[in-house]
């Protein structure tokens, strides 16, 4: 699968713009500020429905301009897939596949899978747990519908459960049989996504080590694991117990939505004793991590997108990454630069075509 043709009308800074692209390697280049990123946000777009840096679809459109529109042609197994993405002040986004728009843009998540890799990943480091739940839904959602429908139904639930504690507490009133049906439907999602969460954990870390050790050249301790309250109790255990807490609190505190990932290097927290380039190179093994299992899951190698890839990485660094995808397990990939003849050195001495383009 590959992105031959992108065109962006009234998106981020740009007016309109007309690229078409290798099958293979394509460097986007040029200083601070022209657009690099924002290509490949447009990309991103086309795979999720939305921006990997801003989800607010108002922001993504140009200054003074009413509308943006995203258009790509894919070629995937043999085919040519138009994906449209569209959004207008004051209406609904639109995404349409083939001129015929998706009733639920779950629908077309994991249909062109896409991983990025980006400075903006420290936030997987440095943010609350709730960036790292969404890291581990959106690698497993990319290959499993059923995980992405029971995690949409479990938050609706949520939301539900949530409102009914704040109408008991402003009505003075409770009602243990109607927060009943909210636990037990609670508990089915809910223990669904954390055993599908526990099985995925236990295939991606194998995969997680092997880039890492690829990728730092030294024999280094690094280990990620998954924090859950359900690892003790039952869900249903969980919500039964914490019901007086939940209506002092007017919320649901605890279930799958309370889960975190645990970095460590040395058996220490990587946030607080991993040097820049060691929390680096375990974010880049991450996102590498994440491809491969994509891959693996979807029989369908996904779009690889490295921005700034450089940023805080010496050139040796990230000749090795992109010695990584010098082989035919990788697909196509984007990178962007400040700098066109560091890119330059780089991808010129791999055996595969490419594309600089100056912006």
């Amino acid at each position: 699968m590959f992105l031959k043709h992108l065109s962006l009308v009234n998106y981020k800074n740009f007016d309109s713009k007309v690229l078409d692209f290798d099958p293979v390697i394509n460097c986007l280049v040029g200083d601070n500020g022209v657009g690099k990123t924002n290509i490949l946000d447009a990309i991103y777009h086309l795979s999720f429905g939305k921006s990997y840096f801003n989800p607010v679809s108002t922001q993504n459109i140009k200054h003074n301009a009413d509308f943006f529109v995203v258009e790509g042609e894919f070629e995937k197994d043999g085919r040519t897939e138009k994906i449209i993405c569209s959004f207008k002040r004051g209406l609904k986004k639109v995404i349409k596949r083939n001129g015929k728009a998706y009733e639920k843009f779950s629908e077309h998540i994991g249909f062109l899978p896409l991983v990025i890799i980006s400075p903006s990943d420290r936030d997987l480091i440095i943010e609350g747990s709730d960036t790292r739940r969404k890291f581990i839904d959106g690698v497993i959602s990319q290959s499993d519908k059923a995980y992405l429908q029971a995690l949409i139904k479990y938050n609706k639930v949520l939301v539900q459960r949530n409102s009914l504690l704040k109408y008991f507490v402003v009505n003075n009133t409770f009602d243990q049989d109607t927060l009943a049906v909210y636990n037990e439907q609670l508990h089915l999602l809910g223990t669904d996504i954390h055993q599908k969460r526990m099985e995925f954990i236990s295939a991606f870390i194998p995969i997680f080590q092997e880039q890492y050790a690829h990728i730092s050249e030294k024999d280094e301790r690094i280990m990620l694991s998954y924090e859950s309250q359900l690892s003790e109790k039952s869900l249903m255990e969980l919500l039964e117990g914490s019901v007086d807490k939940d209506r002092a609190l007017q919320y649901t505190s605890v279930g799958i939505h309370k889960d975190d990932l645990s970095f460590t290097i040395a058996g220490h927290p990587i946030k607080k004793f991993g040097s820049q380039g060691q929390q680096k190179s375990f974010l880049i093994a991450l996102k590498l991590a994440q491809f491969h299992f994509i891959k693996e899951q979807a029989n369908t190698t996904p779009i690889l997108l490295l921005d700034d890839i450089f940023d805080k990485l010496d050139e040796h660094r990230v000749s090795q990454i992109v010695g990584l995808v010098d082989n035919d397990n990788f697909g196509q990939i984007f990178i962007s630069d400040t700098h066109a003849e560091r890119t330059e050195n780089v991808v010129k001495n791999i055996r595969q075509s490419y594309k600089i383009f100056t912006l």
